[in-house]
C-alpha cells in the first residue's frame, strides 16, 4: 500500500485519517490505516488542519456551536468585559457552564465596578489563501479515496494519477502560491432540516463532486452553511463561477437529483 499524498510505502502505518477534522464534528468519514501514512497524517494535523481550525472565524464558530476538540474541549475565545477589560471565555457544555477569565491586573477594577456587559464575537471571516486551499485540497483527495477505498485497484489508481499531483503537492507542501477557492453562503450557520420523526437535525458538513460541461472536476464542501469549491485539475475557479451564474440559487449539494434526500436546511 502507498500513501495517497507522499506515495511512500504505508503498509506499516497505524493511524486512521479523519477526512474532516474531529474538531468539526466528524466521527464517521474516516479512511483506513495506510491510506494516508503516519507521517502525512501527523503533518496535516499540525500544518494544515490546525491553522484552519485556529483561525478567528472557525474558532468562533466552534465556540458558538460547542464543537469539541480531540481532547473534549470547546475552544476558548477572546471577549471584552465593559468597560474595556479583555477576557478569555470558555464553555463547558457537559456542565452547562461558561467561564470568564479576567487578567490579574484588571480583577480589582472589575470587582469595583460591580456590573458590566460581556461582549463576545458571534461570527468572523473564514480563512483565506493557502490556509483554506490546502485544507480543501487535502479533503478533496481524501474524499476521492473514500469513494475508491473498497474498489479493487482504486487507491493504486488514485496514487498514480499524475493529473492530481499538483493538488497533492499543494496539500502536502503548499507548492502552488495561489490556488483559489470559491466561497459563498448557502444558508445560516444554524440551519437545520426536519427528519422523518419530526426532530430538527443540524447539518454540520456535507460534500460532493461536480463535473462541469467543460469536463472540469470540482470538489464542493459545505461547513455550517458556507460552501467551498476547489478545482481538482488546477488553480482556476472560473469554471465554477460560470456554473454558479448559469444555475442561480443552486448547489451541487442540493441539485434536483438529490433534493428529496437532502433538502436545503432552513434557519431557526
Amino acid at each position: 500500500m502507498r500513501c495517497l499524498f507522499c506515495k511512500a510505502d504505508s503498509s506499516r502505518s497505524r493511524s486512521v485519517e479523519h477526512i474532516i477534522p474531529e474538531s468539526l464534528g466528524n466521527s464517521r468519514h474516516i479512511l483506513g490505516r495506510g491510506v494516508v501514512c503516519d507521517g502525512c497524517n501527523n503533518y496535516f494535523a499540525k500544518g494544515v488542519e490546525k491553522p484552519f481550525l485556529e483561525s478567528p472565524g472557525v474558532k468562533t464558530l466552534r465556540f458558538e456551536q460547542e464543537l469539541l476538540s480531540k481532547k473534549g474541549r470547546v475552544p476558548t475565545i477572546s471577549g471584552l468585559l465593559s468597560p474595556g477589560v479583555p477576557v478569555e471565555v470558555t464553555r463547558f457544555p457537559k456542565l452547562e457552564l461558561t467561564s470568564v477569565a479576567v487578567p490579574p491586573d484588571a480583577f480589582e477594577r472589575v470587582i469595583a465596578q460591580k456590573s458590566g456587559q460581556l461582549l463576545i464575537p458571534t461570527a468572523g471571516p473564514w480563512p483565506t489563501g493557502s490556509v483554506l486551499s490546502r485544507f480543501m485540497a487535502k479533503i478533496a483527495l481524501e474524499s476521492m479515496a473514500a469513494r475508491l477505498e473498497t474498489s479493487e485497484g482504486g487507491l493504486d489508481y488514485l496514487c498514480g494519477e499524475a493529473q492530481l499531483d499538483p493538488l497533492r503537492d499543494h496539500a502536502r507542501r503548499g507548492t502552488t502560491p495561489i490556488w483559489p477557492v470559491h466561497v459563498r453562503q448557502l444558508y445560516p450557520s444554524d440551519g437545520y432540516i426536519v427528519d422523518a420523526s419530526g426532530d430538527r437535525q443540524q447539518i454540520v458538513h456535507e460534500s460532493d463532486f461536480l463535473v462541469t460541461a467543460a469536463g472540469e472536476w470540482y470538489f464542493v464542501l459545505a461547513l455550517f452553511g458556507t460552501e467551498f469549491a476547489i478545482n481538482l485539475s488546477g488553480p482556476d475557479i472560473d469554471g465554477y463561477r460560470r456554473w454558479v451564474l448559469e444555475k442561480p440559487g443552486e448547489s451541487v449539494l442540493y441539485s434536483l437529483k438529490n433534493l428529496a434526500l437532502h433538502p436545503m436546511p432552513t434557519s431557526a
